[in-house]
């Protein structure tokens, strides 16, 4: 088996696991825009020392091809680790923003990784005017 016979995707509406792509549907080609990216949208993600989200990375893929460029990755490192088990001081939300420009249309796609379910993506469709 292949690594991409173990990511799973799903609606994160109903899946807590499934990565979120938030952005706009067309750009101007060559000018920065924003992606947010999120685990645990519609249905929270735990995020203890025992069960967490450690990142999502972005990859995008121009239409026409099949090469995948990794745009960039959001680690969160730290999930209530302390003196005490997740009370610790600070805990990292499963959520970050990249600016990102491109020059042709394609598709976007968040590959999160679960300590405890693994990896999970999504996808969305934009389009450079």
């Amino acid at each position: 088996m292949a690594v991409h016979d173990y990511i799973k995707s799903g609606d994160f509406a109903t899946e807590k696991h499934v990565p979120v792509i938030e952005t706009v549907d067309t750009v101007k080609a060559g000018e920065t825009f924003h992606v947010n990216l999120s685990v645990g949208k519609d249905i929270a993600h735990p995020n203890t020392v025992e069960h967490h989200i450690e990142w999502i990375k972005l990859y995008f893929v121009a239409e026409g091809t099949q090469l995948p460029f990794e745009v960039g990755e959001i680690s969160f490192n730290v999930h209530g680790d302390g003196a005490t088990a997740n009370e610790g001081p600070v805990h990292a939300v499963s959520e970050g923003t990249l600016a990102v420009s491109l020059n042709k249309s394609g598709k976007l796609i968040a590959v999160s990784y679960c300590n405890i379910h693994g990896l999970w993506e999504s996808e969305k469709e934009i389009t450079v005017a």
